[in-house]
């Protein structure tokens, strides 16, 4: 056995498993800084995109802080809206009585203006008359077109 375990074939077979052992090794670890390049990368671009998230937040609450203000505004413009609706509502019912009044008048108004189209008719006949005695004398005296 001693001399197996000391012959130059065994040694040399012995030693090149154990560089084979230690080049996969260090191959793994090679492989796991690369991963840990790689992560420590991607950690710094995430923490770079937090910060702009962060920025982004903060103009955020400014502008919610902005449409909270806006919103305070809005209430108070709809809440006073609100007084002026009642009283438009009001307003409203007041001018339904008047065109329900209005609604009444209408056919005796209709028939006024048809009394006094009538009248205006009259009269301009009437001045057609006085127009004509006035332009032709003789007319009058043999015609009596204008008998008042």
């Amino acid at each position: 056995m001693y001399r197996r375990v000391n012959s130059g074939r065994f040694i040399g077979l012995t030693t090149f498993l154990i560089v084979v052992v230690m080049a996969v090794f260090t191959w793994v670890m090679w492989g796991m800084a690369k991963q840990v390049f790689v992560l420590s990368d991607v950690m710094l671009e995430m923490n770079d995109s937090i910060k702009s998230m962060n920025q982004a937040v903060v103009g955020m609450s400014e502008g919610v802080v902005s449409m909270n203000t806006t919103m305070t505004s809005m209430a108070a413009d709809i809440h006073a809206m609100g007084g002026n609706i009642a009283s438009l509502d009001t307003s409203v019912a007041g001018m339904s009585g008047d065109i329900a009044v209005m609604a009444v008048a209408m056919p005796e108004m209709n028939a006024t203006m048809l009394g006094m189209s009538q009248s205006v008719g009259k009269m301009s006949y009437d001045l057609g008359l006085a127009a004509y005695a006035f332009s032709q004398p003789m007319s009058y005296m043999w015609g009596n077109v204008m008998p008042f």
